[in-house]
């Protein structure tokens, strides 16, 4: 809880006007890591999308996108829990707090070449459908990489980060039990190769500001 009061001072901090580079700002994207020794229940999401998508060092699970308005930092992102939301900072850091209290490794990436208010406005429009448990494209809901996509579009209008192959392997090739037994309740085959985003690889885009904002939190 000390821990989660400190990170909620240093965005405050941010948000209320310290060197404008080093701060985060609306727009800014909120990626969520885990160690990759760190036990969690195996059958859970967050253990499925770590085995498919972590790499050396942290297990990138969820992407989110911060809105900073004066002395005040909100959060839009896609969560089982919530579906597509926009909350504020407290309820995302106490929806990611981990299982001893403590909280995950938080890094921050701004996104370049476009207009972040024009994107914060997009994903807010998509509050209110539910989270896409199908992670499948154009159905009425969002997985949280995937309202990113759809959030941040370049002077054209088409989606900043392209689609890749959807990767639901862990690295030795087998697919996790959770994804057998989810899609398999939803009457469908793991969508493996299909089309889509995860974090990781959102992560590992080169669409980012060459700028360090906040990531020993």
């Amino acid at each position: 809880m000390k821990k989660l009061l400190v990170l909620s001072s240093v965005l405050l901090l941010c948000a209320l006007g310290c060197n404008r580079k080093d701060c985060l700002r609306s727009g800014d994207l909120v990626f969520v890591g885990l160690p990759m020794d760190y036990s969690i229940d195996s059958t859970s999401m967050d253990a499925a999308i770590a085995a498919a998508t972590g790499t050396d060092g942290l297990n990138l699970i969820h992407v989110a996108i911060a809105e900073v308005q004066g002395d005040s930092t909100w959060i839009i992102d896609a969560t089982i829990a919530h579906g597509v939301d926009r909350h504020p900072l407290d309820t995302f850091l106490k929806d990611f707090t981990l299982k001893d209290g403590t909280l995950p490794e938080f890094l921050i990436k701004r996104v370049s070449g476009v207009d972040a208010s024009a994107a914060v406005e997009r994903a807010k429009a998509f509050c209110g459908q539910p989270y896409d448990v199908y992670f499948l494209a154009d159905n009425g809901a969002m997985y949280c990489s995937e309202l990113v996509q759809n959030s941040y579009l370049d002077a054209s209008g088409n989606p900043v980060f392209d689609s890749v192959p959807m990767n639901w392997a862990a690295p030795d090739g087998t697919i996790p039990v959770y994804w057998e037994q989810l899609f398999g309740l939803l009457g469908m085959e793991v969508p493996q190769g299909a089309p889509g985003t995860n974090p990781q690889g959102m992560y590992d885009s080169n669409h980012y500001e060459n700028v360090q904002i906040q990531t020993n939190w």
